[in-house]
Order: C-alpha cells, then structure tokens, then sequence
C-alpha cells in the first residue's frame, strides 16, 4: 500500500476570523493530536483533501502528513471533518496521529449485493438496519467497504454481523448478533389495501341502501 501524501502547514494564529481568512484563500484550518503528543495546528488544501477522499480511498484513508519545508511527517487519520451544510464546504478537520503497527478501530461501510429471493419472487421488503460496522485492523488492512449478497435470503431471513465474510487481518470489533441487513413482509402495504377494501365495502353498503321518502298524509286519510 503505498502511502497517500498530505503537505500541511504550519497555523500560528487560531482565531475565528484568521481561520474565516483561510479558506477564502482555499486553505482549511485543522489539528493533528494523539500519539502521546500536543496538538498542533495545522492548514491544508481544500482541493487537495477532496481530491483524495473522492479518489476511491473513502473517509478512512490513511494519510501520510508531510509538514511544508521540513522532513517531519506522520501518519494519521481523519477523525472529524467539519462542513459547512449549505455550501458543503469544509470547515475544520481533526485528524488523529496512527502507527502502522498498532491495531485502530474503524467503522467501516456496508454495501448490499443482489436481489433478495424473498424481494423477487415473494413480494418481501428489505430492511437495511445496520449500513456501517466496526472492525479493528492495522491501518494498512482497513476495508474501503463490507459487503453482503442479499440473493439467498427469503421472507423471514436476516444477515448478522457474525456471519459477514471479512478480510484476512480484520476482526469484527462490533456485536456479533447485530443484525444488519433482513428481508420482511410488506405489512404497511397489505394494510393500507385492508383498509381501501374496507372503506370501499362501506361505500357500497351504503348505496344499496332503500331511499326513505317521507311525505304527508294523502287526502282522505285519517
């Protein structure tokens, strides 16, 4: 795996509106901590960060961060990334200094493969209960994705976090009985129908129901 290099810089001034003058100019304000060691404040392209989580390598790649104008450079991770949620655009970023050789703890996301039988041929409903999943890997085996081939299962069945197929060197970190992925009947369809039918019936009984026409007596009654 080779590694996915990050120039960042130096941030000597932490202010809210030297950071709001940072990204005018494209650059995001951030912070590199953990690992024993102080924090530090760092900046970063803006571009540049989007560029690789777009690249294939997701919201757990692992970065190797190379400080401007010296050698020193560690790998870490992003832990919080803060955008804006209107404009999308990013706001600060916290990433977590990792060793290659130390175990992390990550969540990772799950993809769904397939048409479920239960779907197909007997008119079920997926229900996606659990979409991410935590695994503990070293940092170089961390998973872009987990996935599930849903075509085997039938009304009735489901898919626990125990019975996914993972990578060699990952281990699953979650509850092995957490159900992530079932296949259930229609419920709230059959019973919106039961209801149409049930209101139809109503509608019908009330048709056939004898007109009442109330009049006066007729002459020559008492």
């Amino acid at each position: 795996m080779s590694d996915i290099v990050l120039q960042v810089h130096e941030r000597e001034v932490s202010t809210k509106n030297a950071n709001r003058r940072l990204r005018t100019t494209g650059q995001v304000p951030a912070v590199v901590y953990g690992g024993g060691q102080d924090a530090v404040p760092i900046r970063v392209e803006e571009r540049k960060v989007e560029e690789i989580l777009r690249s294939g390598a997701g919201g757990n790649t692992v970065f190797l961060l190379q400080l401007h104008g010296t050698d020193q450079q560690r790998h870490a991770m992003i832990r919080e990334l803060q955008t804006d949620s209107i404009s999308g655009e990013m706001i600060h970023i916290d990433f977590q200094r990792i060793l290659m050789d130390q175990k992390v703890r990550i969540m990772v996301p799950i993809e769904l493969h397939g048409e479920a039988v239960g779907v197909k041929t007997e008119g079920g409903l997926v229900d996606f209960v659990t979409r991410e999943l935590e695994v503990e890997c070293l940092p170089g085996r961390i998973p872009e994705h987990l996935e599930i081939d849903l075509t085997p299962l039938h009304i009735g069945q489901h898919v626990e976090a125990s019975e996914l197929e993972l990578p060699d060197g990952v281990e699953l970190a979650a509850d092995p009985e957490r159900v992530i992925v079932s296949v259930s009947i229609r419920k709230i369809v059959e019973e919106e129908v039961e209801e149409e039918e049930d209101e139809e019936m109503l509608i019908e009984a009330e048709a056939e129901e004898p007109e009442v026409i109330s009049r006066g007596k007729a002459e020559g009654e008492e």
